[in-house]
């Protein structure tokens, strides 16, 4: 499963800036050197090293089994959504590719129940909004985008844990020095849920949003060949 030249909706809007994009991918084929991913889980790799122009990503980036089959699929049923931890995340994201897929985007992070939640319960902003999205239903079925706070990550798998919640697939990301390595690690444990983690403290919300966009451009390279 490869994105092709025939995808519309999830390319570049221009001939210049399609020229460019694909010229880039072509760099990165050349010099990356050997990997281990399947021709399923290399475009979103690329896209990843793409996005920070670091080869790291060759070797930091880690699956589950099925962690592209069940993200395509779910975008591919026209009845996933985003659940993120920061707006950064839902900005990001293509609004075009996006509603191809009639996938909205949630984030909770700057919500006045979410910000006293936090103070009143000695937490942070992340996890509240983690809850938040959890009590409305959002997280269920949906793809989970944390690329900045390790302690939603943690929360998430908490959620998954003690309260059966079941995302169809958790793109973990969170960049930092406390806990962020850990909580990708604690994610990765995970056999129930479907994952993409980064390993170690790399990560970022730009990844998060190169990792979905490659799925988005897969999901339509699967549409338009059936």
């Amino acid at each position: 499963m490869t994105t092709s030249a025939a995808n519309v909706v999830t390319e570049q809007l221009t001939a210049a800036g399609r020229a460019i994009e694909h010229d880039s991918f072509a760099v990165i084929d050349r010099e990356v050197g050997p990997y281990a991913y399947t021709p399923e889980q290399w475009p979103i790799v690329r896209r990843m090293i793409h996005a920070n122009a670091d080869f790291d990503f060759n070797g930091l980036t880690d699956f589950h089994s099925t962690a592209v089959a069940d993200g395509v699929a779910a975008i591919l049923s026209r009845a996933t959504r985003v659940v993120a931890d920061v707006e950064m995340i839902c900005v990001g994201l293509s609004a075009p590719r996006l509603a191809h897929f009639g996938m909205p985007t949630h984030q909770f992070i700057s919500d006045p129940d979410v910000i006293e939640a936090a103070k009143l319960e000695g937490t942070t902003r992340a996890v509240q909004a983690m809850r938040k999205a959890h009590r409305l239903g959002l997280i269920d079925g949906a793809i989970v985008g944390i690329g900045n706070a390790p302690t939603a990550l943690i929360e998430v798998v908490r959620l998954m844990r003690e309260e059966g919640a079941r995302p169809a697939l958790v793109v973990g990301m969170p960049v930092g020095f406390v806990s962020a390595a850990e909580s990708k690690d604690l994610m990765a444990l995970e056999t129930a849920v479907p994952w993409i983690v980064i390993r170690g403290r790399k990560g970022g919300s730009t990844l998060v949003v190169a990792a979905i966009h490659a799925l988005l451009g897969l999901a339509e390279a699967k549409e338009l060949a059936a």
